[in-house]
């Protein structure tokens, strides 16, 4: 599934959903690199 993180305050991307960290990020990747973030909520109408 598709996922879409934060890193810092203006850097978004998106890649496949790896796993749920603890700490309340997740962790997703992107060809062969790994990368962990804020996720980015859903919008709704």
């Amino acid at each position: 599934m598709l996922r879409t993180v934060t890193i810092g305050s203006c850097v978004s991307i998106q890649g496949i959903f790896v796993k749920a960290l603890e700490n309340g990020l997740i962790r997703i990747k992107v060809d062969d690199r790994i990368f962990d973030g804020r996720p980015v909520a859903p919008q709704t109408n």
